[in-house]
């Protein structure tokens, strides 16, 4: 086996996820456990937890994969159970695709392409082009490609954020790269300075790592944080005085919980505003149909654009992603519908709008319910999320727990999670599975559980925390 391999790691489907299925399937087969139903906060996958699809998006799904309801014998009862505007839809991507279960264009389908730039371009007021935009089997596969493009050598870093989302570390080891770490600040809301950026880079160059991207996750995952204009500004410049790639993963633009105080930017936005001295600065930033109200996580849909990259770079992008084939056609439908939803009038609009603000008003809610849970438990401390799914609180464990969990030969916070996992079936994700500064323990929960179960989810943690403090209570309670 390629050892590159067997030394990836990815904590959000590691042995704590193993053991939560194990569970499941236990429940299945009618075996008594301390709990009813396995939740899974280990990974943002709303749809698992009971979040509802947008009707319109499933409408337009299914009349594309039958198309035989819009034949012209069957359209009056069609109509009688479809809106127009979701047939109208249909029948536009089945004119401009022909049949779903063909291989599309391998950068994806042109008419969705275009749509996507269409939004870009209403979102930031600056065109995009079509030419420029690959169509991926979600967001993760493009990470994959482009970092894959990127690592000439195994001496090649990448800059990335700690705490970080795993799919970076797992996707570097994997491509035998060096992780260039740098460091969000917790006692800042986890914020983000150009001190620590260059002082990230430059202790990579004294090691001789050669440093071509800069990672950046906003809104942060698993942190929540989003970042300023003013920062994103600052970041761009780093990126140009250091001559590093940009790689900007957005796929939680719409999770923003604080818009007055906390607007989601998007990279492309802010570079263009900056004037003709950044023009040739690169640029690759990520979408996704898995996150957001949508939610559509299995069907793997997402896109990247990219900006300031020679065509020749274009080109050999191109030719990676055609050995694939192509992205699947139904996770680019996805992204039409994503990005070009019902609008004001439409006959679908008023469902559409309803059922996009319910789950959004429900993610604040669960949010804040969720912190103020955290920030009740002894020795936890929690900062709020301006977005995404997540929150990444820190625990300060007993000497008496971290004893045990050295025993177990588990780090102090798997240990917490295990424990918390096996009393209540709620299954989490430790902090050292994202990264964390050394000395702490951390764990990321989503807070997508149910709304009408949301109550009994965070009486359960609570419950838990008290027992598993008080089982290992030394009186003193340090940091680690």
């Amino acid at each position: 086996m390629n050892p590159k391999v067997r030394a990836a790691e990815y904590a959000v489907r590691g042995e704590l996820a193993i053991k939560s299925e194990k569970f499941k399937n236990d429940i299945a087969r009618g075996v008594s456990l301390p709990f009813r139903r396995v939740v899974g906060c280990n990974i943002g996958n709303p749809q698992a937890l009971n979040q509802k699809p947008i009707t319109f998006f499933r409408q337009v799904a299914s009349l594309v994969e039958y198309p035989d309801l819009l034949k012209d014998e069957n359209i009056e009862l069609t109509s009688k159970l479809y809106p127009i505007d979701a047939i109208a839809r249909a029948k536009l991507f089945l004119k401009n695709i022909g049949s779903i279960g063909a291989y599309s264009h391998s950068q994806g389908i042109l008419q969705i392409r275009e749509d996507v730039a269409n939004f870009i371009s209403e979102r930031d007021g600056y065109p995009a082009d079509p030419s420029k935009i690959f169509l991926t089997q979600g967001a993760s596969a493009g990470v994959q490609l482009t970092l894959q493009m990127i690592v000439e050598h195994p001496n090649v870093g990448i800059m990335i954020p700690i705490p970080q989302y795993p799919l970076y570390t797992a996707t570097l080891a994997v491509l035998d790269a060096k992780p260039v770490p740098y460091y969000l600040d917790e006692e800042k809301g986890w914020g983000l300075t150009i001190k620590e950026l260059q002082r990230s880079y430059d202790e990579a160059a004294r090691q001789g790592i050669d440093t071509r991207a800069l990672v950046i996750i906003n809104p942060g995952n698993p942190t929540g944080q989003c970042l300023t204009e003013e920062n994103m500004r600052e970041i761009v410049e780093f990126c140009h005085r250091n001559r590093v790639i940009l790689l900007a993963d957005e796929v939680y633009q719409t999770n923003i919980y604080q818009p007055e105080l906390r607007p989601f930017h998007s990279f492309k936005k802010v570079l263009k505003s900056m004037g003709p001295a950044y023009e040739g600065q690169e640029l690759i930033s990520y979408h996704s149909i898995s996150k957001g109200m949508i939610g559509e996580c299995g069907r793997r849909g997402g896109y990247f654009e990219c900006e300031g990259l020679d065509t020749s770079i274009l080109e050999q992008i191109y030719k990676i992603s055609s050995i694939s084939l192509c992205p699947n056609v139904q996770g680019q439908i996805m992204v039409s519908l994503m990005v070009n939803p019902p609008r004001e009038g439409d006959p679908s609009y008023g469902q559409y709008r309803k059922e996009y603000n319910d789950i959004y008003q429900s993610l604040i809610s669960r949010a804040k319910k969720l912190e103020e849970t955290f920030n009740s438990l002894e020795g936890c401390t929690c900062n709020s999320a301006d977005g995404a799914m997540y929150l990444f609180p820190q625990i300060r464990l007993p000497k008496k727990a971290i004893a045990a969990a050295k025993e177990a030969k588990r780090s102090p916070d798997q240990f917490y999670c295990m424990a918390m996992l096996e009393a209540t079936g709620v299954c989490m994700v430790a902090g050292s599975g994202f990264g964390q500064v050394e000395g702490t323990a951390h764990f990321r929960s989503t807070f997508l559980p149910q709304p009408e179960l949301f109550d009994d989810f965070c009486a359960g943690i609570k419950k838990f925390h008290a027992d598993f403090m008080n089982r290992y209570s030394d009186r003193v309670h340090e940091r680690l």
